[in-house]
């Protein structure tokens, strides 16, 4: 016996789908077709959904950064790539772990939200399983914004 199953189409090129999410200015705007790329959100999600998972995403980010932001800013740098960092491919590595930070948070909310869907018995397991990749991506955005910060990452858990 053989089953078939048909791979999602991509809603990349949806009507009204932006290309881009700008951001405030002072952060990199998310390139949304790199952002399912690099997350493996497919073509299931909508395009609006993700727009507004992103959105939050972005925002979150932001306000968890804005203390660290007005220092940066108060110092003379207009926007985050022009706050002294290393660069790896071009690209300065404070905008790639803000980015990092944007795409887990997105991927997190994503995964919750589709998570629910099938009520079978092998859904709810793959729904438990699921919540191990939330909180890993989560944690890498935690991750990223204290590396922006320069906070030391920790792990503490209650025993």
């Amino acid at each position: 016996m053989s089953s078939f199953i048909a791979p999602a189409q991509t809603t990349a090129g949806a009507p009204g789908a932006a290309a881009t999410i700008a951001n405030d200015g002072w952060f990199p705007d998310i390139d949304i077709a790199d952002l399912r790329e690099s997350t493996k959100i497919d073509g299931t999600v909508t395009a609006e959904r993700l727009r507004r998972a992103v959105i939050e995403a972005i925002s979150t980010v932001n306000d968890d950064l804005a203390e660290w932001r007005a220092v940066q800013s108060a110092a003379g740098h207009a926007d985050l790539a022009s706050v002294p960092a290393k660069t790896i491919d071009g690209v300065s590595i404070q905008v790639s772990r803000y980015v990092r930070a944007v795409y887990s948070l997105t991927h997190a909310d994503i995964t919750e939200k589709y998570a629910g869907y099938d009520s079978t018995k092998s859904g709810g397991q793959k729904a438990e399983s699921l919540e191990d990749t939330v909180c890993t991506s989560r944690r890498n955005a935690r991750w990223a914004m204290n590396d922006i910060r320069g906070i030391r990452r920790s792990t503490i858990e209650l025993i």
